[in-house]
């Protein structure tokens, strides 16, 4: 019979550690719930791309033209009021074309917040100029001048980050692709980021395959030397299977009759609509420049 010391010991806090350790070490899982969730957000931008919104609407070489009219403005523009209004601007873009602020803030601008502030950090201090304040415990001096350089670059990448997200969320993959070659941009260009988009996809499915398939026949709990060791031959196995894919879809290009030129189904055509917004993304471009000098 046991004791009720050992019931005690059995039922107590150390009981629980294998299955606390065992679902926060259990890196297939976490793995599979990520390549998930990727997928996911590709579908919802597909889906976001055939809404009826304002930007969706239009064509897509008036989107890239003019998107990237007012991208320009903002990385000329020399005082922050102009790079804002640019922001603003395509917030109320986003809004006309149902982009949800949700997906803006976590997508984009907390990303680009936590990236472009470890860049501008240590401008704050090793900017010469009047000292604006200082910290309270290790009073290290933070110049004026450090602000201004901080906040100009923070709205800066904001800006560029969300007006980029804009052009992908409200316009088929395909579509960006047939804009940028009818534009001008090279062939090969054009090539590469179609196959990339492509690729990635392809290689997520694999990926995700291959750790249901070590999942389903994986019984009990693996250390992290075990766990180590799978990840990198996992990793391998999914280099090896990219270069041999990559191969095999070049020779069936190749067959089908592909020399290097990216055709699709759609045809473009400007409407009243599109002039119109052309000619609005200009003005606002000229006057954005005007207004940014």
């Amino acid at each position: 019979m046991h004791t009720v010391a050992d019931q005690s010991l059995s039922t107590g806090p150390q009981a629980h550690r294998p299955q606390t350790r065992q679902r926060r070490s259990d890196f297939i899982a976490r793995s599979l719930a990520g390549f998930a969730r990727r997928v996911q957000r590709a579908l919802d931008a597909e889906e976001l791309a055939k809404a009826h919104g304002l930007l969706q609407r239009l064509d897509p070489r008036v989107k890239v033209i003019g998107l990237l009219l007012l991208l320009l403005d903002s990385a000329l523009a020399r005082n922050a009021r102009t790079i804002a209004g640019i922001l603003a601007l395509a917030l109320l873009l986003a809004l006309l074309s149902r982009v949800p602020l949700r997906t803006l803030c976590l997508r984009v601008w907390l990303s680009a917040f936590v990236f472009t502030s470890f860049i501008a950090l240590p401008a704050l201090f090793i900017t010469p100029g009047a000292i604006a304040l200082r910290l309270p415990l290790l009073h290290w001096a933070i110049t004026a001048q450090g602000l201004h350089g901080a906040l100009y670059l923070l709205l800066r990448v904001e800006t560029a980050v969300t007006l980029s997200l804009l052009l992908i969320l409200t316009t088929l993959w395909t579509h960006v692709l047939k804009a940028l070659r009818v534009l001008g941009v090279p062939v090969v260009f054009i090539v590469i980021l179609g196959m990339t988009h492509r690729y990635i996809f392809l290689m997520l499915q694999t990926a995700q395959d291959m750790f249901e398939s070590r999942r389903s026949r994986m019984v009990g709990h693996l250390d992290g030397r075990e766990r180590r060791r799978l990840a990198a031959a996992s990793v391998g196995v999914l280099l090896t299977k990219s270069f041999q894919l990559s191969s095999e879809v070049y020779l069936a290009m190749q067959a089908r009759g592909f020399r290097g030129e990216v055709t699709t189904l759609d045809d473009f055509q400007m409407r009243a609509r599109d002039w119109l917004a052309l000619t609005t993304f200009v003005l606002l471009a000229l006057a954005f420049f005007w207004s940014g000098r």
